[in-house]
């Protein structure tokens, strides 16, 4: 994985790119991505944001607009759980697919080489060049079955 100051030094260019300013709270948006392993919803991160920085003024539409802006850019990338919003993870994790409890909302992370070969055979089937590719799988987690 990209190191740190690599990866804050590829957003400040983003920022400037789009005409915003480099603030302390849109780092910390970078940062929280940075540093948890997990997939939050932006709500989950100002709270914990709030929590872990009392002292710095951050708003939720900060979060919101960063985490957009970081998707745009594949720093971040979010799995959509319809009417209930986005969770966000860092987008530069090695490829993985999910697979997501409807009953709880747990998300487990997993690589399958198999699957990843028959996607690319049938891309090749269709004559079709797949550039990207997210896999999502519903269902219930052992706890909730």
């Amino acid at each position: 994985m990209i190191e740190y100051p690599l990866l804050l030094e590829k957003f400040q260019t983003l920022l400037k790119e789009n005409a915003l300013k480099f603030t302390k709270q849109r780092e910390l948006v970078l940062k929280f991505l940075y540093e948890n392993n997990g997939h939050f919803t932006p709500e989950d991160i100002y709270t914990l944001l709030k929590e872990q920085h009392p002292d710095v003024n951050i708003g939720i539409a900060t979060v919101y607009r960063t985490l957009a802006l970081l998707e745009t850019s594949e720093i971040a990338s979010s799995i959509s759980f319809g009417v209930q919003g986005k969770k966000y993870e860092l987008g530069l994790k090695k490829h993985h697919d999910h697979l997501i409890c409807t009953k709880c909302g747990n998300i487990i992370e997993f690589y399958d080489e198999i699957i990843e070969e028959r996607q690319e055979e049938i891309a090749k089937k269709f004559n079709f060049q797949m550039t990207d590719h997210t896999m999502k799988i519903t269902g219930l987690c052992e706890k909730c079955q």
